[in-house]
């Protein structure tokens, strides 16, 4: 069974930075997409950005383009999203998912999720 624990949440003040990382374990074999999603109080989570575990191409939303920036250390089996740039309005909880392939940007295709970090920007 694969599973991802997230961490590095926190409260940053806007402006900031805060790097979030995601450790996965069990089969690799199941999964070569990992990807950040996000849901805010009282929203429906949305897509921040993924990456692939073979050959490394990512895929942001417009949202967060150019402030986020996704990694992958696959020695590690852990992703990391750099967030520059902070503003309130990314406040929100930070969950790690992975899937077998493709950058798809649809929650629900994603088989595999963590607990969820948060992260909390004050103005």
């Amino acid at each position: 069974q694969v599973q991802l624990v997230e961490s590095g949440g926190g409260l940053v003040q806007a402006g900031g930075s805060l790097r979030l990382s995601c450790a996965a374990s069990g089969p690799t074999s199941r999964y070569s997409t990992m990807a950040w999603f996000r849901q805010a109080p009282g929203k429906e989570r949305e897509f921040v950005a993924a990456v692939s575990r073979s050959g490394g191409s990512t895929r942001y939303a417009d949202s967060i383009q150019g402030r986020f920036t996704i990694s992958l250390d696959n020695a590690k089996n852990t992703v990391y999203l750099q967030m520059e740039s902070l503003k309130p309005e990314d406040t929100a909880v930070y969950y790690c998912a992975a899937r077998p392939s493709g950058l798809a940007s649809y929650d629900g295709s994603y088989k595999y999720w963590g607990q969820g970090t948060q992260v909390t920007v004050s103005s």
